[in-house]
């Protein structure tokens, strides 16, 4: 099934620094679109895949596992790293517990991780139910569009499929054990008013993160999805410097979307 209009992957091929982008669980490509402009409006190179299930219809992620989103953001990174000098992997939500995998598990490609609002841990004990319940019901209310700001939308599921939450659940676990892998420069930006993702994920990131290079802001005026929120330009300049710093390129080559 195509993607919904909007929820299209986002390519650009620019510069010899390359960005790859994550979008969170039942979300799309659409919540980090603006990011993804911005990024390569300024000569980075910038993937963001649409993962497998999203961007359609929620049964379609009812099929789909976190090995099938995992799989999909690697073949993105090597492709990346094929083209590119540098990489860097950004990522929303679950988004941001698949960037620490990739970095996790890929010590010499990912240069440097952005989270925003990272999401690797159960805030709600209903989860250990899953195993049981999945096989009960097929989903529960959606999650996307917490947004403070008036008028933005999220282009996102308003059905979870348990099945697919289940393995989210597994996906956090893999991560969890992973943490201590990940040693690259890490920009954390929070949002104090999240009603999806608790303070408790970002403390579990820093405290087990072998990291010495660690950043963290706030978004102080933004819900969960902070990149369409209030703060979106905050974490555009901010995850923007942060690569010039680790980099010292500070304009890249502007080019036209190659891909997707």
């Amino acid at each position: 099934m195509p993607p919904l209009p909007g929820a299209e992957p986002f390519h650009h091929r620019g510069g010899p620094i390359g960005v790859l982008l994550c979008h969170g669980f039942t979300g799309s490509p659409q919540g980090l679109r603006p990011w993804a402009e911005h990024l390569a409006a300024a000569g980075l190179t910038v993937s963001l895949p649409l993962l497998p299930g999203h961007g359609t219809r929620w049964q379609d992620l009812q099929v789909t596992r976190w090995e099938d989103w995992y799989a999909e953001v690697s073949r993105e990174l090597l492709l990346l790293a094929e083209e590119c000098e540098r990489v860097f992997v950004f990522g929303l939500s679950m988004g941001g517990a698949l960037t620490l995998r990739l970095a996790a598990d890929h010590p010499d490609l990912v240069a440097g991780v952005v989270l925003v609002n990272p999401s690797v841990r159960s805030d709600n004990p209903a989860t250990a139910l899953l195993p049981v319940l999945r096989h009960l019901l097929p989903s529960l209310p959606g999650i996307s569009g917490d947004i403070a700001l008036p008028g933005a939308t999220e282009l996102g599921y308003d059905r979870i499929p348990l099945h697919a939450a289940w393995s989210l659940a597994k996906l956090w676990r893999t991560v969890q054990q992973a943490l201590p892998q990940v040693g690259q420069p890490v920009l954390l930006l929070r949002s104090p008013q999240d009603h999806v993702v608790s303070p408790a994920n970002s403390a579990l990131v820093r405290a087990r993160i072998s990291s010495v290079d660690v950043t963290e802001r706030l978004c102080e005026r933004s819900y969960h999805v902070a990149t369409l929120d209030h703060d979106a330009e905050l974490i555009f300049e901010e995850s923007l410097g942060f690569v010039r710093r680790l980099t010292g390129v500070t304009q890249g080559t502007e080019a036209t979307d190659q891909r997707g």
